[in-house]
């Protein structure tokens, strides 16, 4: 994160997980996590890292690699997609905005420098630039009754949904649940959170989780790097996965689970009254040779306890404990069914 921008942040009373980028509430959680059902809400989204990749071949470059159509992704779209291993095991996810300049590729800050780092490694002699948005980049989310009028208010304009606009140098993109990014530069950045906080509450990272959670939104971290074939998560529902595109890493594997009907584990939204964290294992008494699921991203809930998006295999859903066989018991609910 920019340090002038998380000194400004602090200065607005946001508190951090200590050195952390996490933002965890601007002074009260409880009631912060009930609040987007009554107010609009504006997050920094310092979970998510942005990547810039620009350059004549950089269609090409994208299309080849991750499990989405990126060839048919029109100017000012947004789309859902997954790089993955050999094995065709997630390594990142990513909403993909395609603007004038080229494409934005959204994704878990913790896998940024890793994933870029990778990346760089198949341009090859492809005319391809990659470029971490870290430093001269703010991202925000915008959410809640008024967040058009906030939008309107602040100069900036309304997309549809899973479409993007820009302004200035300022871009919004429009989430498929109502919600907004807005990806701004960072000196604009001061001027533009003034503008929006006029009617829209700043607030904290577990409220945006627990609206991820809500639109059933996948996101890939640290914590889940290679656990999951993207249709475990349900990416291949959610438009993430070209099944009529050609080959890039893991494809062979993706498209055999696809056909064959091999996929046991499916997207769940689950409740604990433990803490939930990213990584965690869901166990079954039922299933004594390995874990029946995996926490994918958590938030605690206004209601008490704990709310989360989980891979689970399905025969054991109903019978989820968190951490052992014998550990809290686990709701669970199909996004899905």
């Amino acid at each position: 994160m920019n340090p002038n921008w998380r000194s400004f942040l602090e200065s607005a009373d946001a508190r951090f997980d200590g050195a952390a980028d996490e933002i965890l509430d601007f002074g009260n959680l409880t009631d912060e996590l009930s609040a987007a059902s009554r107010q609009t809400v504006v997050v920094p989204l310092t979970h998510l890292a942005q990547i810039d990749a620009s350059g004549e071949d950089a269609k090409a470059f994208l299309h080849g690699q991750f499990t989405s159509d990126i060839n048919h992704l029109a100017a000012g779209q947004l789309q859902l997609s997954a790089w993955c291993s050999a094995k065709g095991r997630m390594l990142a996810s990513f909403l993909i905005a395609h603007h004038d300049a080229g494409y934005r590729l959204m994704l878990a800050a913790d896998l940024e420098q890793v994933t870029l780092k990778r990346l760089q490694m198949f341009v090859l002699r492809a005319k391809v630039k990659l470029a971490s948005l870290s430093d001269t980049q703010v991202l925000l989310g915008l959410s809640g009754p008024q967040a058009t009028e906030v939008l309107t208010d602040a100069g900036l304009p309304i997309p549809e949904a899973m479409h993007g606009a820009v302004a200035g140098d300022a871009a919004v993109q429009a989430l498929a649940d109502g919600r907004y990014l807005i990806s701004v530069s960072i000196e604009r950045a001061v001027a533009l959170w003034q503008k929006l906080t006029l009617k829209a509450r700043p607030v904290g990272l577990p409220l945006w989780r627990r609206l991820d959670v809500q639109a059933a939104f996948p996101l890939v971290s640290a914590a889940t790097k290679e656990e999951f074939v993207p249709q475990m998560a349900d990416f291949e529902k959610l438009g993430g996965v070209s099944f009529h595109k050609g080959c890039y890493p893991g494809q062979e594997v993706v498209a055999r689970t696809q056909y064959l009907g091999k996929v046991k584990r499916h997207l769940y939204r689950v409740r604990c009254d433990a803490p939930l964290a990213p990584g965690a294992d869901l166990l079954s008494p039922e299933n004594p040779d390995q874990a029946a699921g995996k926490i994918l991203s958590a938030s605690p809930s206004p209601a008490g306890g704990f709310e989360a998006l989980a891979v689970v295999q399905s025969n054991f859903a109903s019978s989820l404990h968190l951490g052992s066989r014998e550990g809290p018991k686990v709701e669970s609910v199909a996004v899905n069914p």
